[in-house]
């Protein structure tokens, strides 16, 4: 089966023609017997792969404000897909919140009141999991810590082939800092600029995923690690080498650290330093695992329109 693969994720659009394991960059939607979508956000009701129907975009529309940086993509993405391709080419979507759906209770639980909890849906989902789910594939330890660097950023402990934590909650803000997103922050500093700045909740959004971490850490800019000022690349290693830390307690320990994504395979010094941060944990086997998330969307499109 022919299979284009449509990756829009925060800082890139990738197209991909998969056919029998072999991806082919392509430059536009190409002729292919289905489409596969990388979704960022399916929210508590889209989490296994499925055929994308009128409901499908409906729903992922609604859950866009959670990922305002990936789901308007997505749906872009799929609209341009149906005006270039037959309708008769089914299209996918397959979700990075899927892979932590074994993530337990104790984790994906904020400590909120309940009617925020269970009325409004507010808990931990975590995201980057089809690109977990490649690196986990590819390495099969009983405990794995998992490090996908790159224009957003995550760390994962992986117990048996399951999830079990993430640094990422609710939406894709929460965790380490990102290129241009903040990672976590006190609420409370929040509630201040809210409140005392001046500033309204549209001018809060935009600066926590467009203005800060290693962007506004270094000044403004793209968010490149390669342009990253010293106090930047400082607080990215220390955050991401306390996330490491916390995830070896999810795990109960590490037997691998995994890196992958651009800055987890090509930022060699950065590596380095976040590896030398954790050394205190053991002897642990490092890995670097070129992200392959196409692969693992197109087998879930072949199994999902064949089925």
């Amino acid at each position: 089966m022919r299979v284009l693969t449509v990756n829009a994720g925060s800082t890139s659009l990738k197209l991909l023609l998969v056919v029998d394991g072999e991806a082919e960059p392509v430059e536009d939607f190409v002729a292919a017997d289905a489409v596969g979508h990388r979704v960022v956000h399916g929210g508590a009701a889209l989490l296994d792969p499925c055929l994308i129907t009128g409901e499908v975009e409906r729903e992922l529309a609604r859950l866009a404000p959670l990922a305002p940086l990936q789901n308007a993509r997505t749906l872009e993405g799929i609209r341009a897909a149906r005006e270039a391709l037959s309708d008769n080419v089914p299209q996918v979507a397959v979700f990075d919140t899927g892979f932590h759906a074994t993530i337990p209770t104790e984790a994906a639980t904020y400590a909120l009141p309940t009617r925020w909890r269970d009325e409004l849906g507010i808990r931990r989902f975590g995201f980057h999991g089809i690109s977990v789910k490649w690196v986990a594939e590819q390495v099969r330890v009983p405990r794995l810590v998992v490090c996908h660097l790159g224009g957003g950023c995550s760390v994962t402990a992986v117990r048996d082939g399951l999830s079990v934590d993430t640094t990422m909650g609710f939406t894709p803000l929460e965790g380490v800092p990102m290129a241009t997103r903040s990672g976590s922050i006190d609420p409370g500093a929040l509630l201040y600029l809210l409140r005392t700045a001046g500033l309204g909740a549209d001018a809060v959004e935009h600066a926590l995923e467009h203005e800060s971490g290693i962007a506004g850490l270094s000044g403004g800019g793209s968010g490149d690690i390669r342009e990253a000022s010293p106090l930047a690349l400082d607080v990215f290693v220390y955050r991401v080498a306390t996330a490491i830390g916390a995830m070896a307690v999810a795990c109960g320990g590490i037997d691998a650290l995994a890196f992958t994504g651009g800055i987890g395979e090509h930022a060699h010094e950065v590596r380095a330093r976040i590896v030398e941060r954790v050394a205190f944990l053991g002897d642990i086997d490092v890995r670097v695992v070129p992200a392959r998330e196409e692969l693992v969307i197109a087998a879930a499109t072949e199994r999902v329109v064949t089925a």
